[in-house]
């Protein structure tokens, strides 16, 4: 009797193991009755036909993160360089993610690889490291694509590393090197370039500044000459008029003959002072010679 009862609890055990399910809120499992599948066990407590019904499928309803190993890709610019990622997905629908593909985990990591390595072959080099986000987004948009028969989303990928090969390395470091010498090259040809303009534009003004206090000078001299000119003029103008005035007065005119006689004297008395030659008119040599030759008389007589 014990070995019979205890062969029926055995018996009573199992049925109520294979019986009984209990989902946790982390999962969703796939029930089949006879090979066929049957629903879907939501997080709780299930029961189940013991015998005909089985749990076959358990799937984790978490968002979960697999690890892309890195992978060598070529640029569009023929740049060697290696390419790692995450990929962020999760179970939207465990009987296409049961029966929809064999292994989803495997499937979508290799999906990341290929359409990680089929964008970087779109991009160049500098590309590749500056739209990484953009790069992200394109890949989040093939790899869903692909999924979505799967029965899962990509929420999103993320590029880990981009390394670029030893020969690359050393490429770039020429071409960064050469690239600050260019700049700074550049950067003294303008240096140079304003200092140049500067001390031109200082010349230029220095120019104008001479030229225009010149031309000022010369303006104030005219000025001045023509207004002395003027004041001559005037001056000479109102003489005129008071002589003119004078000799129409009585006796006028005799005082202008005198006057015009003592200034002949005057200057014909500044000639023979100043000159070698003793040069005087006709009249004057006769006067002179009369008295020359009187002075000559009367030497002899002394």
């Amino acid at each position: 009797m014990l070995t019979v009862f205890t062969l029926l609890t055995i018996v009573a055990l199992f049925i109520i193991y294979n019986t009984i399910v209990i989902v946790s809120m982390r999962e969703s499992y796939v029930v089949e009755r006879l090979g066929k599948f049957r629903k879907i066990l939501n997080p709780g407590f299930h029961f189940l036909l013991p015998f005909f019904d089985r749990v076959s499928y358990k799937h984790e309803i978490r968002e979960q993160v697999f690890d892309i190993p890195s992978q060598t890709c070529i640029t569009k610019d023929n740049m060697q360089v290696d390419v790692d990622g995450l990929v962020y997905l999760k179970v939207t629908d465990p009987q296409k993610a049961s029966y929809g593909i064999g292994n989803y985990r495997n499937a979508s990591i290799n999906m990341a690889q290929t359409t990680m390595r089929s964008e970087i072959g779109k991009l160049s080099l500098t590309k590749a490291f500056s739209e990484r986000d953009e790069l992200n987004d394109k890949i989040i948009r093939e790899i869903d694509k692909a999924s979505d028969p799967w029965g899962i989303k990509v929420l999103r990928y993320e590029i880990k590393n981009i390394r670029p090969s030893a020969h690359v390395m050393s490429t770039l470091e020429k071409q960064m090197e050469a690239e600050r010498e260019k700049r700074a090259e550049i950067t003294l040809a303008t240096a140079h370039k304003e200092s140049q303009i500067r001390i031109s534009e200082g010349l230029k003004t220095e120019a104008i500044n001479i030229s225009e206090g010149a031309k000022l000078k010369r303006i104030n001299e005219a000025k001045g000459q023509a207004k002395e000119i003027e004041l001559i003029a005037t001056a000479t103008s109102e003489g005129v008029c008071m002589v003119a005035e004078a000799i129409n007065a009585p006796g006028g005119g005799k005082a202008m003959k005198m006057q015009l006689l003592e200034q002949y004297i005057e200057q014909v008395g500044n000639v023979m002072d100043n000159a070698d030659i003793s040069v005087l008119p006709a009249e004057m040599a006769n006067v002179k010679a009369f008295f020359e030759g009187a002075e000559k008389f009367a030497r002899p007589i002394k």
